[in-house]
């Protein structure tokens, strides 16, 4: 039984269910058919979060998150010449049995391959089916809410992977002779050169998708088998999450609250790549955009469009790099300031500048903790006085998958196994001081990839520069001795938010263990 404060989807699903005097369905645990699935068109459900899931002389029955729909369910109605019956399904789990009875991908292909590929074999006729399955690509790869889609050269064919939740994972193949002219397509529509096959290119493109205007970054790259093309997708779904969504617990949600709050000074987001620093700088980048402030941003490159805010991109062929662009920003009164990262010392020093002089900078650090990030400035010439007079805050994170909620079970763990990998005393704060501790894991289903994991969440630790960090700072004490300080003064470590969540039940003792590389035997 999961514990009361970490109810499930189903759970909360079902107590709607009952408020909305409409019955209740999980539909993850039922077989649709594919003729009664189809009775809404796919794109038409994840717009309308509404699924036919079974049909009899009675009627269809309709799953749906919003039962209030009524003129949509009377189209169907009017559709099938039949009644429809309402049910009530969470819009998690629409998503997810969309996003399953979609794992067709290969299918799609072949179906495509077999069709459009072999008339234009006999016609001549290229792009139509290219132009197909480029699309397909890349609707799948939003649909399974991947970040990357990566188009790889092999001896026999091209392989199609997808990063899902930070893992990359083979969701397709098509014939080598396609290959190039898969390459071609994507380097029209990002308006990059396509006689040029031995050089990288980089560029972008925006596709219209039915529930956004997606931008995608575009990487293509020479290797030996032919070029390779990585597309990045910037969905928009990652600027509606709060730092909350996020994954940051309710003490450091304090601590960073606090720290944007100020009109001056520097919030510093640190982690290796890929772990979501600009997600949580963006997040409150929302919070503080209000009419009556000027947030000016120089990132390299701009990945969300923030309404309100003025986006500068940094762009080497005009010599507008993060230190010149810094301080032209500087004279366009700004009040918040956005450094995409700090890389070197001219961009340290104006930064720090800056949040002397009244402006408040958020800005990312490659660092492997919070207090790492101290002495990583002073590498860069900054003085430790200056550091501690204008460093706020330091958010360190990682991203660790979710369990997924389909098929969540308990997982019963041997605490002497535990201590060759965590210490005894973390154990026994989050977990318990028994011979075996509750966790949990998934066991594996359709809707999760058989990988137990579905979503990736943050864990983080926040340090706060308190009376006491700034004089361990101006003394030049190493980032040990300021961890040290934060801890004794209530920091929680990434590894403690992880075993937090690891109690939860929102991730696993093994996702904790890799994304922190607790070193202790």
């Amino acid at each position: 039984m999961l514990p009361d404060s970490q109810l499930t989807d189903e759970q909360v699903g079902a107590a709607t269910a009952s408020t909305l005097q409409v019955p209740f369905i999980v539909l993850s645990k039922l077989s649709i058919p594919k003729d009664v699935f189809r009775i809404i068109p796919e794109k038409i459900a994840h717009r309308q979060k509404a699924i036919a899931f079974a049909r009899d002389a009675d009627g269809v029955k309709v799953a749906t998150a919003n039962p209030g729909n009524q003129a949509f369910f009377a189209s169907v109605a009017k559709k099938t010449g039949q009644r429809i019956h309402l049910y009530f399904a969470t819009e998690r789990d629409i998503e997810t049995t969309l996003q399953t009875y979609k794992k067709v991908l290969q299918t799609t292909i072949d179906e495509l391959l077999k069709e459009d590929i072999h008339k234009a074999m006999v016609t001549g006729l290229e792009d139509p089916p290219v132009a197909k399955i480029v699309d397909v690509l890349i609707d799948g790869a939003y649909q399974d809410k991947a970040s990357d889609i990566h188009i790889e050269p092999e001896e026999k064919d091209c392989l199609i992977r997808f990063r899902i939740d930070g893992v990359l994972r083979d969701v397709a193949r098509v014939p080598k002779t396609l290959h190039d002219r898969i390459i071609t397509r994507i380097k029209v529509l990002s308006s990059l050169r396509t006689d040029e096959h031995l050089s990288a290119q980089d560029g972008k493109m925006r596709l219209a998708l039915t529930e956004e205007d997606l931008d995608i970054r575009v990487s293509i790259i020479p290797i030996t088998g032919g070029e390779k093309a990585v597309l990045r997708l910037l969905s928009s779904r990652s600027r509606q999450y709060t730092l909350t969504d996020l994954g940051m617990s309710e003490g450091d949600l304090a601590k960073v609250t606090n720290a944007f709050n100020k009109s001056y000074g520097m919030i510093l987001s640190t982690g290796p790549t890929g772990c979501g620093k600009t997600t949580s700088i963006y997040a409150i980048t929302k919070i503080l955009n209000t009419r009556e402030k000027n947030i000016t941003t120089i990132e390299d490159p701009v990945e969300y469009r923030i309404i309100g805010a003025n986006q500068v991109q940094v762009n080497a062929k005009t010599n507008l790099t993060f230190a010149n662009g810094l301080r032209s920003i500087l004279r366009q009164d700004p009040n918040i300031i956005f450094v995409g990262e700090i890389r070197d010392n001219e961009t340290a020093a104006i930064a720090v500048n800056a949040a002397l002089t009244g402006h408040l900078v958020l800005s990312t650090l490659h660092t492997n903790d919070a207090a790492t990030a101290i002495p990583r400035l002073t590498d860069m010439k900054i003085e430790p006085f200056l550091v501690a007079s204008t460093v706020n805050v330091i958010i360190a994170q990682r991203l660790v998958r979710k369990i997924c909620d389909a098929c969540k079970t308990t997982n019963m763990m041997a605490t002497d196994e535990l201590k060759h990998h965590i210490p005894a005393e973390a154990i026994k704060k989050h977990l318990g001081d028994t011979a075996e501790v509750t966790t949990y894991k998934g066991r594996g289903c359709n809707i999760c990839h058989s990988t137990g994991y579905s979503g990736r969440v943050g864990i983080f630790e926040v340090l706060e520069v308190t009376k006491a960090i700034r004089q361990k700072i101006t003394q030049r004490n190493d980032s040990d001795a300021i961890a040290d300080e934060a801890r004794k003064e209530g920091m929680s470590t990434m590894l403690d938010d992880g075993l937090d969540k690891v109690a939860k039940g929102v991730t696993t003792v093994e996702e904790v263990i890799r994304v922190t590389k607790v070193e202790f035997l």
